[in-house]
Parts: C-alpha cells; structure tokens; sequence
C-alpha cells in the first residue's frame, strides 16, 4: 500500500501563523482609515487570540475568524498572491524545502493538513509542488464573509479524523505514513500514523516526543 507524509504548516514549515495572514488583510484595507483602524483592533485582540489558542483550539478558531465578518472574497482572493509572496515566502524555513524533497524522493505522498484558509494556502501547495492539501474554509455570503468556518473545521482531532478518512479513501497504510507538527495540539494527527515527528516542537510536544522515543527536527 502507498503511504503519505501529512504536514502542519504554521510554526512547523514556516515561521508565519493565522495573526500574521490576517494583520496583512488588515493593513491592505481599501482606504487609509479602514487599514489603520483594522491593524490597529488586531494589535489590541493579541492577547485574547493567544489566551483563547492556550485554552483551547476550537475556541481561538471561533473568535479569531469572526474578525473576518464583512471582508470581501473578492479581495481576499486578490491579497492571496501578493500575501504569500510578501509575507509566507519569506517565512519558509530552510529545512522545509529538504524535508519535503527528501518525503518525495521516498514516494511519499505530500499532503498539507492545517488550520489556515484555502486562499492563503494554495500559493503555497503550488510553491512546494505538494501533492493535497486540506484547509479551513471561511463561510461567504453575497460575496461577504460571515466570520464563520464551513465545517470540518481542521483543528485537533478533526485532522486526525480528516487523516483517517484520507487514508481509507486513497488506500494508505496509515503505519507507514508520516506526520509533522510543532504543536501539542496537533498530538491526535501525530498519533494517528506510525512515524510522528515532532518539528520545532513547543515545549510539552517536545516533552511527549522524547518520552516516546519520536524524532525531533528543528526546520529554522
């Protein structure tokens, strides 16, 4: 059977996270006083994301994408490219672009599995020539963002869950399969296959990795 190496991407290949894609949104209003007024309501919720992010991860996602409430797809899509040249290229660690290489030259299927929107990922899946990819997906309405997320809503245990399902749909062998992320929250998608890696690991993943005996890579 074919197997597959599911990647996270905020902190694990590259140093930008949700905050970052959205204080640029904020910053490239149309209008001087909408730009200043955004960035400025996103320096002030800096504390709540982090302190929601802590508790919980369903939590921050709710609070967090609420703030995209009236935004337009329109101009999302059309921020996409420029993002990602601007601030998510620049953020790629090093040891990402070996990572991924050396997974394909095994004949690893290379599949993105994170919390970020589509728009802000898809530059990215083209840029590292990755093979899939599932995102969070920002709910629309008459072309305005609602500030909600079409479910699944890949946090925790939905990626686990998503990896599952992936896996039985395309005939991999989950043991031979691998997973990469820097974040405790992500342990149920490092479990959910056979070699778990933790990447530039937050200090209880890096506790767990070594009381399992699992990899530790540092990407930066």
């Amino acid at each position: 059977m074919a197997a597959a190496a599911f990647y996270d991407l905020d902190g694990t290949l590259c140093r930008t996270n949700l905050v970052h894609a959205f204080a640029y949104n904020a910053r490239n209003q149309q209008g001087l006083w909408r730009s200043v007024t955004r960035t400025a309501s996103t320096v002030a919720s800096i504390p709540l994301f982090l302190a929601a992010d802590l508790f919980n991860r369903r939590l921050f996602n709710e609070i967090f994408f609420r703030r995209y409430r009236g935004e337009s797809e329109d101009r999302l899509r059309y921020l996409a490219q420029e993002l990602f040249d601007t601030v998510v290229r620049p953020s790629i660690f090093p040891g990402a672009y070996e990572l991924t290489d050396k997974s394909r030259r095994l004949g690893l299927r290379q599949v993105l599995v994170t919390g970020a929107l589509d728009l802000t990922v898809e530059p990215l899946v083209r840029h590292l020539g990755l093979d899939d990819s599932v995102t969070n997906h920002l709910e629309f309405v008459d072309g305005k963002a609602t500030g909600r997320l079409l479910p699944p809503v890949m946090a925790a245990a939905t990626k686990a869950s998503w990896i599952r399902t992936y896996a039985e749909k395309e005939g991999l062998n989950l043991t031979e399969c691998y997973s990469y992320s820097d974040s405790m929250s992500d342990l149920p998608m490092l479990s959910v296959v056979g070699h778990p890696t933790a990447v530039n690991p937050d200090f209880r993943l890096r506790n767990t990795a070594l009381q399992h005996d699992w990899p530790i890579l540092d990407l930066r």
